[in-house]
């Protein structure tokens, strides 16, 4: 059994590779997962367990301290591991930092997302939240829609969205700051949302024909995101049903308002991989939801694990 540390993560990976292989594990079916989401206070506790048959099975138990970086000396608000099993002999092959696994899979989930549902000609990237989803976003969206010229980043606190953007601009991007939300939305092509908000923080009247909302901080059933005219005006779309619809307020809460049905979201990345056909059209909004899962988390393990010790399919 190997240890594999963020930094080797960081060189094995990149996004174009993660995001091709999680497309390429969604074609292979469903398989079995599981979670377990223990909380204290703002404090979790999340275990995620994935099972595909002929390609991996993994665990990974994460903490959310998330005041975190507040202390003296300042910590991470995510810290975790995952332990990834040989699928023919239950071997464990590697304890891979959890963390680093977290940022690079739900911020490939999203660009899966965008890849299939957003304009291919988009031109305007807005970033909502500076925490710390927010660089990999801003990449992994990039990656996909290599057209992006602009990236606006709006924050609650100026200062992490100024902070933030002078970084950017510094890697050599264009990179704003939004003062006034409802404008940056509505002037936005893609607009990804990464807060941990239990209240709406995009509204659907903020939103022009074309867009692509990429929501992703909400993971319990009290979060969400984006008010239900946003649920209501999209095109619904999310990364797996079953781990999303029962779980995530961003869509319970409406649908046990009666805004929308289940059956309203029109696919997931397995429908989307398999080939499922729907057309886009030119004044569509779409609006994927970012709900994450241990599927996904298997999958960027075993992509790592193949890098770390140099593609063999040994573990996958």
């Amino acid at each position: 059994m190997i240890v594999i540390e963020r930094q080797q993560i960081d060189q094995a990976l990149r996004w174009p590779v993660l995001v091709d292989a999680l497309d390429a594990g969604h074609k292979l079916g469903r398989g079995k997962s599981g979670d377990l989401l223990l909380q204290e206070g703002t404090d979790i506790l999340l275990n995620r367990a994935a099972w595909k048959p002929g390609y991996g099975i993994g665990l990974k138990t994460v903490t959310g301290f998330f005041h975190n970086p507040q202390r003296t000396p300042p910590l991470p608000s995510i810290q975790g591991l995952f332990v990834l099993f040989d699928h023919e002999d239950g071997r464990p092959l590697a304890v891979i930092d959890g963390a680093a696994i977290t940022a690079w899979k739900t911020a490939a989930d999203s660009a899966l997302g965008s890849r299939y549902l957003s304009r291919p000609e988009a031109k305007r990237l807005l970033m909502v939240g500076a925490g710390a989803m927010a660089r990999p976003l801003i990449q992994a969206h990039l990656s996909v829609r290599p057209g992006i010229e602009r990236v606006t980043v709006w924050n609650r606190t100026p200062a992490r969205a100024e902070a933030l953007a002078t970084e950017l601009r510094g890697e050599g991007l264009e990179a704003v700051v939004a003062t006034h939300l409802a404008s940056a939305v509505g002037a936005a092509d893609i607009v990804s949302v990464a807060t941990r908000s239990e209240a709406p923080v995009v509204r659907g009247e903020w939103l022009r024909p074309g867009t692509h909302l990429d929501l992703v901080g909400a993971f319990t059933p009290t979060m969400r995101e984006a008010d239900d005219e946003a649920i209501r005006c999209g095109r619904l779309f999310v990364d797996a049903r079953e781990t999303t619809l029962p779980h995530i307020g961003e869509l319970m809460i409406p649908i046990e308002r009666g805004v929308i049905r289940a059956d309203d979201v029109i696919a997931d990345l397995y429908d989307l991989a398999a080939g499922f056909a729907w057309r886009r059209a030119p004044v569509d909004i779409t609006l994927y939801k970012n709900g994450g899962g241990a599927h996904l988390d298997l999958m960027t393990a075993v992509t790592i694990y193949r890098g770390v010790i140099g593609g063999s399919d040994r573990g996958g």
